[in-house]
């Protein structure tokens, strides 16, 4: 998914992902999205310190797709342009 003027960063919460959360990724963020709650909340308690003046939002997904699965894409493309107001 492209939108004009936003550069983002896809990352996993797990240790074993394609490209690991970091607290460098979390610094360079001004927001950072999750598929779930449990999400949010691994990284809100890992992270705290670096979140601070920094959006965390869930989107609320269920994190049981396919990598790149058309209906994914869909779900994410409609729920990250609500919660960013785009």
């Amino acid at each position: 998914m492209q939108l004009d003027g936003v550069d983002a960063i896809g990352c996993g919460t797990n240790s074993d992902a394609q490209t690991p959360l970091s607290g460098d990724l979390v610094e360079w963020a001004d927001v950072v999205l999750v598929m779930e709650r449990i999400h949010k909340k691994k990284v809100s308690k890992k992270y705290q310190p670096l979140l601070k003046n920094k959006r965390l939002l869930c989107l609320d997904v269920p994190d049981n797709y396919a990598y790149m699965q058309p209906e994914l894409i869909r779900l994410l493309e409609s729920k990250v342009h609500k919660l960013l107001a785009l």
